[in-house]
């Protein structure tokens, strides 16, 4: 599949990749800034997720109503996103329109006027964000939790940032900071489906290509990943909230393969281990998980559930229960077949949407820096063996590695290090 990618890379920095999907009408063009929560100054937590707000309320040539009609005239798919190492938008449209739904984009990144009066309007904006998060008890439970995990590391900060730092972002602080980190060598401009890669170079090239190289100090230092115990105690919740987290493997890790598979295996489908037995067989939670967090240079795995409070108690043990169980005796040979049956299919399946393929462009390159060919993931995927995956548990499932987090009325319920013992 990788014949078809194409690459460009200009002296300033920006990187043009695109994967030309032959038979299709769509085109997905995404703007990929190499830059995100955890490369922020404390005083600026969140501030990157607010210029994700802010370019979308006015440029030189267009007001935010303008840009809303001129958005919705297109009538694609329009994301933009904020996470701890990226910030994204990313627009998929009929292909004739590709010209028109870049210029767009290019309009908001490069000449945002950031108008004062709209800045204040979008800190309130932003403010109620954050007190939704804070009212859904799932991901505050999130957030309280990753501060401890990260002491002192923005990737324990929230990517919105707090009420205090959002006041701060006026016009003179945003501006500076789009100029120093949104910039043509932080940005990866990535376009999949029915592209023409000379056509997205020529328009990266009219819009970008003369903007200068930037020094850029978009880097934070490696995180010491902790092993905090967490519990917050609110009577109002129907529901007690767990989290259970280890270390894991980065992704940038040659383990990474067999670490998503023991993830999967034990919480990521219907036919995981977690799923089963405390959903299925015990009928203990209605949400029940594990997921694998992998960022460049650490990675956190979680399982997270949400139970009555007086099942917080069984629902731990049986988490516990079967991590010691992959611990001692990992996967079974029929769990690793499924598991990688599972993720080749869904690898697949991902071909065939343009703006799953644009975003994996981007991805790569951000991460490893070169395109790897779909053969080569799904050989390494069907390489794994069940000693592989034991491995990773046994590495990283250690009593003494163990968070955990609960938040909910716990009635009395508590936690020590030896409870957690695996």
């Amino acid at each position: 599949m990788i014949e078809a990618i194409e690459t460009t890379k200009f002296p300033n920095g920006l990187t043009i990749l695109t994967d030309r999907m032959p038979g299709v009408r769509s085109a997905t063009i995404g703007f990929f800034f190499k830059t995100g929560a955890r490369h922020e100054p404390k005083e600026l937590s969140g501030i990157s997720h607010f210029i994700e707000h802010a370019v979308f309320k006015g440029t030189r040539t267009r007001n935010a109503l303008e840009i809303a009609i001129e958005t919705d005239r297109l009538g694609g798919n329009f994301d933009a996103f904020t996470m701890h190492e990226e910030t994204g938008f990313a627009m998929k449209v009929i292909d004739s329109e590709l010209p028109k739904a870049f210029e767009l984009l290019a309009d908001l990144l490069t000449d945002p006027l950031f108008d004062e009066k709209e800045l204040k309007r979008e800190q309130r904006v932003i403010i109620e964000e954050i007190k939704m998060t804070d009212d859904s008890p799932e991901e505050y439970l999130h957030e309280i939790f990753n501060e401890k995990l990260f002491p002192g590391h923005p990737l324990g900060r929230p990517i919105a940032g707090t009420p205090k730092t959002v006041r701060t972002f006026g016009h003179d602080v945003t501006k500076k900071f789009h100029k120093e980190l949104f910039c043509p060598s932080n940005l990866v401009i990535a376009a999949a489906g029915n592209v023409d890669h000379g056509q997205i170079a020529d328009l990266a090239n009219t819009y970008f290509g003369i903007q200068p190289s930037q020094i850029r100090n978009s880097k934070s230092e490696i995180p010491n990943v902790t092993a905090p115990i967490v519990l917050k105690k609110n009577k109002t919740l129907e529901q007690a909230h767990l989290i259970i987290s280890t270390p894991f493997v980065s992704a940038t890790s040659e383990r990474r393969y067999a670490a998503d598979i023991l993830a999967n295996a034990l919480g990521g489908g219907t036919s995981s281990r977690l799923w089963q037995k405390i959903r299925e067989e015990k009928g203990l939670a209605y949400s029940v998980g594990a997921s694998a967090a992998m960022y460049q240079d650490c990675g956190v795995f979680t399982i997270f559930a949400g139970t009555s409070p007086k099942q917080t108690e069984q629902v731990l043990k049986i988490a516990l229960k079967e991590m010691r169980s992959l611990v001692r005796d990992g996967i079974t040979p029929d769990e690793l077949d499924l598991m990688k049956a599972q993720t080749v299919s869904s690898i697949l399946l991902g071909l065939e949407d343009s703006a799953n393929r644009a975003s994996t462009l981007a991805r790569l390159e951000m991460v490893h820096g070169r395109q790897i060919p779909l053969e080569e993931t799904i050989r390494k995927v069907e390489s794994v063996t069940v000693d592989e995956v034991r491995s990773i548990a046994i590495d990283y499932f250690q009593t003494e590695n163990i968070g955990f987090g609960a938040l909910g009325d716990l009635n009395g319920f508590k936690v020590t290090r030896a409870r957690l013992e695996v």
